[in-house]
């Protein structure tokens, strides 16, 4: 009989929440050397975009991006498909198309059997096949953790190319997914985790956001992100001051995963919780209505694989809807939030 391998228990942390906290990965990536410019490099480390795009000169563009984490998952076959999920959201967030992923893999050989490595390579092949791409190859190493991911290259039209620094005023926010993964796999982790919130969290770690092609195609999606290990209030902070913006967020409209709020309650708050709070919270301000506690816990919440973020012009959003409806996103079109000029507060929360 096979013993049952728990993943978890293997590394420090798990999913996007292991990204290392914004205010340090600016001190690690702040370089006195300059690059040379390159005009056709149209995104690259001068945004805090989801990937790099590179102007072919025929009106398309190449997508480059790559995510890897430690496990958020026990099974080895979900974490292999969530991690490919995630890695690919990347090209979806700029609202480009997958065509080709490689894989990255850091694996404790003297811990975990090979076969179960190879569990999470098959996840990865399933994953990549339902976004009709190829797994074309990768790179391993032996690591003290389990790592997995993916480097994915995509294409798009110049004229669906889609930003996280692109917002304007009066846009409505709208989000594809709920809130609460980072509580929900922590409550996983430390076995506390009920049945029916098990197959929620699994399904929504691996739903593809293949929308994000289809909004890209939208001339009133101004600007497009996915979130991820920030948390809500992370991703949307590099929107709203890239676009040199604030916003207003309503906090009600959020929509949260079941059990989230059942397991914040006994305390079950990710590590990456506080450090996302903490990188923003000077700039946020939580209205006298809001629960504060609850709704930091929330917003700065850190996600896998999360929903996309959409900074949608008032006179799209009929569209935007339509389109979400067409592809199974009913709960979903109501707006969280609107942009709004510039203000003493980056986000308010009301």
């Amino acid at each position: 009989m096979t013993e049952e391998i728990k993943l978890t228990q293997f590394s420090h942390g798990g999913g996007c929440g292991c990204k290392i906290a914004p205010n340090i990965l600016e001190e690690i990536l702040h370089s006195q050397y300059a690059f040379p410019d390159d005009k056709n490099l149209l995104v690259g480390n001068h945004s805090k975009d989801d990937a790099a795009v590179y102007d072919l000169g025929n009106g398309t563009a190449v997508i480059s991006t790559t995510d890897f984490f430690m496990p958020i998952v026990n099974d080895p076959f979900d974490f292999g498909r969530i991690a490919s999920a995630n890695a690919i959201s990347d090209v979806y967030a700029m609202g480009g198309k997958p065509i080709m992923a490689i894989a990255v893999l850091g694996w404790p050989v003297d811990k975990i059997p090979p076969y179960v490595a190879k569990k999470v390579l098959d996840g990865s092949r399933s994953l990549c096949a339902e976004a009709r791409i190829p797994l074309a190859g990768g790179h391993s190493i032996d690591a003290p953790e389990p790592i997995f991911g993916l480097a994915v290259t995509g294409l798009v039209d110049l004229k669906n190319l889609k930003q996280n620094n692109t917002a304007k005023e009066g846009d409505l926010l709208f989000i594809t997914k709920r809130i609460g993964v980072g509580i929900v796999s922590t409550a996983q982790k430390r076995e506390l985790l009920k049945d029916e919130h098990f197959a929620a969290l699994i399904k929504q770690l691996t739903q593809l956001n293949s929308l994000g092609e289809k909004l890209g195609k939208v001339q009133g999606v101004h600007a497009m992100t996915d979130v991820t290990g920030f948390g809500l209030i992370g991703h949307l902070m590099e929107m709203t001051q890239g676009s040199g913006l604030s916003c207003e967020i309503f906090y009600n409209r959020i929509p949260l995963l079941d059990g989230a709020k059942e397991y914040m309650a006994q305390k079950v708050i990710p590590g990456a919780t506080k450090r996302n709070w903490n990188s923003v919270s000077n700039n946020v301000e939580i209205m006298a209505a809001v629960n504060k506690d609850d709704a930091q816990n929330l917003l700065a919440d850190p996600q896998t694989n999360g929903g996309l973020l959409i900074s949608v012009s008032e006179e799209a959003a009929e569209e935007v809807k339509e389109l979400f409806i067409e592809n199974g996103y009913e709960d979903f079109i109501e707006p969280i939030g609107v942009m709004l000029c510039a203000q003493s507060k980056v986000i308010n929360v009301k």
